[in-house]
């Protein structure tokens, strides 16, 4: 009996337990209001910051030109938003409380139009109904201000000026639940930061503050006077301030107009690449929004600049007809809808490839020689003065027995080559330079480069060149130049490569298509039926990457063709990789791409290769192609082509003036 009442008593397997009692069903019926506004909360009301910006929307909707956020605990325990806008009227005030309450829109063809920053009228009921909230507001009619509380409904007057104050406590108090997946005081605070920096890159025209524990955190004055139209200088102004003169130094104006889509802003320069995509800002008549498809185009316009996985940095604005925008597609209203995504791709993509093509080399030609060179430590110093040279121009081709040949026909020329003497800059344009013959791939490419090479234009003094007149060569890889401001430092494959790229892409522009080269045995694959009607449907598109594909079954595809330059690669990979590409995007941004790609291995071929001697004739001809050609800043990997050294940094360098 002992060992019976001691034996261990284990629950029965899940097999021979008792089928449990199901529970009883419940019945359909409406939900209380609160529980509404609780369930809405969890998709406006993610953290803090979410309260920020709904709050701070609802501030610029009301015209306010200062706002100031005052935190504590990172938002947590108080979030009070203080603006000077029009201010809500007493009797309004229980009004804005209520769920889908708002003056902002109507009727249908208000929500398809919508221009303020705010439209749905369910934040205030939702931030209410996870904390305690107190409504505080003036308009200039009324003798004094009300205080409304959320929670009792009590309203009295108050003492304030014109305009409204929500105070925002205890956030998510009666959600026990939600508070603990809440960060740190200072995560928190960053991303409440983060959030008003968003709308203070959008508003030059009002400032903002933010004070968190007593303390100002950051504070944005106002650049731009209230009412007045927007000014580029006021939104640069702002940018700095924002994000500092940095980013400023190292991006170009962004400003195209696209039929009724119109793009500005400032788009970083390829340098200035982070490792993180955390200073990339898109703006849809004046919103915030994160939207795949113009972060494709953005990133679509840096392809052939940017190394590696680099993310560039812009802020981007772009304003268009408010119907052909759908802003009510996500309770945070941070995603949008196009009506025409393919136009707003396209614009956006043009605008930053137009802002980034302009090579860098053209603005070292506006910056004065003395106050480049002349240093301040070192003023017994004469004031660095290049010689009066005469202009070196672009090495030409003249008419002789043999046949023509052009200045990059003579760079393509093997390391085994004679290598030229040098002459005098002052002389006339030297005759043309016999080369050996050129490498299968480097034909193509010199093809099409040899008739632009006579179209670069001379500088008038060799003072004016940007990039200065070349002096030596180290290692058969570097061009070392000497310019107003200083010594300029070229790799000479990757700057030569990024001409011929250039050049390829321009004759293939006008018309022609790559050259495709058929498959003895064709190449054949299995393939999913998206791939299939792909193919099918796309053939003209293939055909201009020089692809031929075409089924072979109902669940096979054969590659009979590749283009020339990829003949050695697998064609399989690449088929299927065009594809998919075809699937997921539009078919001439594809073609641009994939074209890109095999220009960008033609032009590698093409290139000069290192340990090519230059003569001095040679780098200085690379030298005036690279300030004329877009995009030279960089090859077609995204590395850097040159870079410079003023005659500051050279003396800091060696302890000058100290």
């Amino acid at each position: 009996m002992g060992g019976t009442y001691n034996r261990r008593v284990t629950a029965p397997p899940p097999d021979s337990a008792t089928p449990s009692v199901p529970a009883p069903r419940r019945p359909i019926r409406d939900l209380p209001d609160e529980l509404i506004s609780q369930i809405a909360a969890g998709e406006v009301v993610e953290r803090p910051a979410s309260a920020v910006r709904e709050l701070v929307d609802n501030a610029l909707d009301a015209g306010a030109t200062q706002v100031t956020v005052r935190l504590l605990a990172g938002g947590v325990r108080l979030i009070a938003v203080e603006d000077d806008g029009m201010g809500i009227p007493r009797d309004e005030l229980p009004i804005a409380l209520r769920r889908h309450a708002t003056s902002k829109i109507g009727n249908l063809h208000d929500l398809e139009s919508v221009a303020t920053m705010g439209f749905r009228g369910e934040a205030l009921a939702a931030i209410a109904s996870v904390s305690e909230m107190a409504l505080l507001s003036r308009t200039a009619q009324q003798a004094s201000a009300f205080m409304l509380d959320a929670r009792s409904g009590e309203l009295r007057p108050a003492a304030r000026s014109q305009g409204t104050t929500v105070e925002v406590k205890e956030l998510f108090f009666s959600t026990p639940a939600r508070r603990k997946f809440l960060k740190t005081d200072a995560t928190e605070l960053a991303h409440c930061v983060e959030a008003v920096r968003r709308h203070a890159l959008a508003r030059p025209d009002v400032g903002f503050a933010i004070w968190h524990e007593g303390k100002l955190v950051e504070q944005w004055r106002a650049t731009l006077a209230h009412g007045e139209p927007a000014d580029a200088q006021a939104l640069e102004r702002r940018l700095a301030d924002v994000l500092g003169e940095d980013f400023i130094r190292e991006s170009v104006p962004v400003h195209l107009r696209s039929g009724a889509i119109t793009v500005t802003g400032r788009a970083g320069l390829p340098d200035a690449a982070r490792s993180r995509a955390d200073q990339q800002f898109c703006y849809v008549n004046g919103r915030f929004v994160r939207d795949k498809v113009l972060t494709h185009a953005a990133r679509s316009a840096y392809e052939d600049v940017l190394h590696g996985q680099k993310q560039p940095v812009y802020a981007l604005y772009v304003q268009m007809d408010p119907q052909r925008v759908d802003v009510n597609v996500h309770p945070t209203k941070i995603e949008v809808r196009f009506r025409d995504s393919r136009e707003v791709h396209q614009a956006v993509r043009h605008a930053v490839e137009n802002a980034l093509a302009a090579p860098r080399a053209q603005a070292l030609a506006s910056v004065p020689v003395a106050a480049a060179a002349a240093p301040a430590s070192d003023s017994g110093r004469k004031q660095f003065q290049l010689p009066i040279w005469q202009a070196q121009a672009a090495i030409r081709f003249e008419e002789r027995a043999g046949h023509k040949v052009s200045d990059l026909q003579a760079l393509w020329g093997t390391p085994a080559a004679a290598p030229q003497p040098a002459m005098p800059a002052a002389a006339t344009p030297p005759a043309a330079i016999e080369a050996p013959p050129l490498p299968a791939a480097a034909a193509a490419a010199a093809a099409a480069a040899a008739a632009a090479a006579a179209s670069v234009p001379a500088a008038p003094t060799e003072s004016a060149w940007p990039l200065g007149r070349a002096v030596a060569q180290i290692h058969g890889v570097y061009i070392l130049a000497e310019s107003a401001q200083g010594l300029v430092v070229v790799d000479m494959h990757a700057a030569h490569e990024r001409i011929v790229y250039e050049r390829l892409k321009a004759q293939v522009d006008q018309g022609a298509r790559l050259a495709s080269q058929p498959l003895l045995i064709p190449a054949t694959f299995a393939a999913t039926p998206e791939e299939v009607a792909t193919a099918e449907s796309h053939a003209d598109t293939l055909a201009l990457l020089g692809l031929e594909i075409v089924p072979f079954s109902p669940r096979t595809l054969a590659v009979r063709a590749v283009p020339n330059t990829l003949a050695q690669g697998n064609p399989v990979e690449l088929a299927r990789s065009v594809l998919a590409e075809l699937g997921q995007h539009d078919a001439s941004t594809v073609v641009q791409r994939a074209r890109n790609e095999i220009l960008a291995t033609m032009a590698c071929h093409g290139a000069v290769r290192a340990n090519r001697k230059l003569t001095i004739d040679e780098m200085n001809a690379l030298l005036r192609q690279m300030e004329v050609t877009e995009r030279s800043d960089q090859c077609n990997h995204g590395r850097p082509t040159w870079r410079q050294l003023t005659v500051k940094e050279l003396d800091a360098l060696f302890l000058r003036g100290r």
